[in-house]
């Protein structure tokens, strides 16, 4: 035992390796084998030629063209109110202080010598002389020709770029004016001195601006068609060569281990992680090497798809290239993963393979963010699977969120709106019409292949139209009813024990389909035509009936039935003992008759879903038999039915509590009261007694 443990553990061990190396291999592995590595400067060593026709976007050309519109947005200045006050207010001070020497009653001399010291810049000469001896409603004229002037300027937005070009235009406006010489080069000259920018620099705005201007240059798209010369022998190397062998996935990166590092580090704890997982919450997936291996096949091939999908060059419509990432049906390896192993675990998985995918793509944060909701979509629309076309559902699901997330996510990344709205359209149907079809594809094959039964495999065994329940049907159609019966009282039951309802109501329908060998000997088939057993000995009898079991496994498996239902086959039984036929034998041989002879062979029942079935064929027996079945004898005779088999030890290895057998009972209970219920006795009424009656 110890050893094969530990075979177990190096298996797994193999297999993780194995998965580790092929995840690393994918995440390098290019799609164009032959690449070259050159650089700027360097004498190409080959002619190189394009291999295929693409449409791709020169990045360097594009940042260029943006740059060059951003350089032509001028700077953002907002006038400051408070500049402008300060500038009119100390010229008007100016002109008030010259003012009042004006009409000072001094001589000349004096005036003109009180003038120079209140000016804040000097005069030409004999400006100052003419200015003491202007006449004071002329001053005022000058005065008012400034405050016109400083009206007029302060109005737009004065810069230290345009600064000296305003006052460039102050001489002009000045002599626009009706003015003496010496008013003319007072105003000129105050107007200089008091003149400064009025507008502060608002770096936001401008950079919204330019930003702005810098997404209105549309993408700079270089065309290069199949078998185009891209490089030349003996030519040399330039940015715009790199730049098309590149798009064309020629060039080869330069090796970088810190590269090789994140990428082994990255891919170890995504493949530990789901491991860790299963280690602690689902150790009999854990321990299923089987199960491990389906789930790596899984992850691999929707990275490869990824990888594929992620390589197509939408020539057409270039600016859809980098987006046709958005196709990758995620939501195909939760549907599988949550179908064939565990839902819970493909929640999970969704997230660690939705990091992979957006890992190292242009679309990167955006891809993944799709990958992760349209996943979870998918999963939640298979987590209760009840029929075959809730898979189309989940992969109509998958599209609509798909959709929504695309348009969200490219809006707010500034994509322009017709972009963002056609992407949307089409990417997001695109990706739930891929998950639905290869989840459709590949269920049956991952089925057979690894003997998993999945829930549409259950559900195409609960289909009347099966062969096997047609043929029930036609040749024991006592034994079809009763199995219907008994798939309800199991389902009903499984629902309140957190038992698969499904595999119970499919393991029922099947349980006695070994009674089609001799349908006559069992008593819901026989009619009123007499019972055969009456006729035999009690031993001979037992052999009969218990072979029913063996019979039915060799059925199941000449109709390839699923293991699981298999085995509710063979375990319904158990090891019960068959009580009529061992008391009649007692009654003809006494009581030394060993018990053991009149018991099916077994084995026991070692799930919830096969112990729920014995005890709903044994309980739908019994009720059956009741002369009349009130809802007190019901409950009695079900709970008795129960005891019985928990007593002669039938359910030690079904993993049932005392709870669950006491929500069983309820179950059953609630089910056998609808089925057994009181009529009313309607009247025998003679109809042709009433219609003479009403004639006369």
């Amino acid at each position: 035992m110890e050893r094969l443990k530990n075979n177990q553990k190096l298996l797994r061990g193999l297999v993780f390796f194995g998965f580790f190396v092929a995840f690393l291999l994918l995440m390098f592995l290019e799609f164009i084998p032959h690449r070259v590595n050159l650089q700027v400067g360097q004498v190409a060593p080959e002619t190189i030629k394009a291999p295929r026709s693409i449409v791709f976007e020169d990045k360097a050309k594009t940042e260029e063209a943006r740059e060059k519109a951003r350089s032509q947005v001028p700077k953002v200045y907002l006038i400051n109110p408070e500049t402008n006050a300060a500038i009119l207010g100390e010229v008007n001070n100016f002109f008030l202080n010259i003012e009042k020497i004006l009409k000072q009653n001094l001589p000349p001399k004096q005036k003109e010598k009180q003038i120079i010291n209140e000016l804040p810049f000097s005069l030409p000469a004999g400006v100052a002389y003419d200015l003491a001896r202007i006449n004071l409603e002329r001053w005022k004229a000058t005065q008012r020709a400034a405050t016109e002037i400083l009206g007029e300027l302060l109005k737009k937005e004065i810069t230290p770029e345009n600064f000296t070009e305003i006052k460039g235009t102050l001489t002009e406006k000045v002599n626009r004016y009706n003015l003496s010489y010496p008013e003319k080069e007072v105003l000129i000259l105050s107007l200089n001195y008091f003149l400064r920018p009025n507008a502060v620099y608002d770096p936001e705005a401008t950079e919204k601006l330019r930003d702005r201007a810098a997404q209105a240059v549309p993408k700079v798209w270089v065309s290069i068609k199949q078998n185009q010369k891209i490089i030349g022998e003996g030519e040399i190397v330039t940015p715009e060569h790199l730049a098309k062998l590149e798009a064309l996935g020629l060039l080869k990166p330069r090796p970088s281990f810190r590269n090789l590092i994140g990428a082994v580090f990255l891919v170890f704890f995504t493949m530990l992680t789901p491991l860790f997982y299963l280690y602690l919450q689902r150790r009999e997936i854990f321990e299923n090497l089987n199960l491990l291996i389906l789930l790596g096949i899984i992850s691999f091939f929707i990275l490869a798809l990824a990888k594929s999908i992620l390589a197509i060059n939408v020539g057409a419509f270039p600016e859809m290239t980098p987006l046709v990432g958005y196709a990758v049906p995620l939501g195909a390896a939760t549907m599988l993963i949550a179908i064939l192993i565990d839902f819970n675990l493909s929640l999970l998985m969704t997230a660690l393979l939705a990091l992979l995918i957006g890992f190292g793509t242009e679309l990167s944060l955006k891809l993944s963010i799709v990958s992760f909701f349209s996943g979870l979509a998918g999963g939640f629309g298979v987590s209760h699977l009840s029929q075959r076309k809730d898979l189309a559902r989940a992969g109509v699901n998958i599209g609509i969120v798909a959709l929504v997330a695309i348009l969200a996510l490219e809006l707010i990344d500034k994509t322009p709106i017709g972009t963002a709205f056609l992407a949307a359209l089409i990417f997001g149907p695109i990706n739930g019409i891929l998950a639905a079809i290869f989840t459709n594809g590949f269920l049956p094959y991952l089925e057979t292949t690894f003997k998993i039964t999945s829930a549409v495999t259950l559900l195409e065994l609960a289909t009347p139209s099966h062969p096997l329940l047609k043929k029930l049907l036609m040749e024991a159609p006592g034994t079809y009813h009763h199995s219907l019966l008994v798939g309800n009282l199991a389902e009903a039951a499984a629902d309140k024990v957190n038992a698969n309802s499904l595999l119970a109501r499919v393991g029922a329908y099947y349980h006695d389909i070994g009674k089609l060998k001799r349908p006559y000997f069992f008593v819901e088939n026989q009619f009123g035509s007499g019972n055969p057993h009456e006729k035999l000995n009690p031993n001979l009898s037992t052999l009969i009936v218990t072979s029913h079991v063996k019979d039915g496994v060799e059925l199941a498996r000449e109709y390839k039935l699923p293991q699981i239902v298999i085995d509710i086959i063979e375990q319904h039984h158990g090891t019960s003992i068959i009580k009529f036929f061992f008391q009649k034998a007692i009654d003809i041989n006494g009581p030394e008759v060993n018990a053991e002879d009149f018991r099916y062979p077994g084995p026991k029942p070692k799930t919830k879903e096969a112990a729920l079935v014995m005890l709903a064929d044994s309980v739908e027996a019994a009720v059956r038999s009741l002369k009349s079945p009130t809802p007190g004898r019901i409950e009695g005779l079900v709970r008795k039915v129960i005891k019985d088999k928990l007593l002669d030890g039938q359910l030690d290895e079904s993993n049932l509590t005392f709870q669950d057998l006491h929500n069983i009972a309820q179950a059953f209970d609630k089910v056998l009261s609808g089925i057994f219920h009181n009529r009313v006795e309607y009247p025998d009424i003679n109809v042709e007694a009433l219609r003479k009656e009403k004639k006369s």
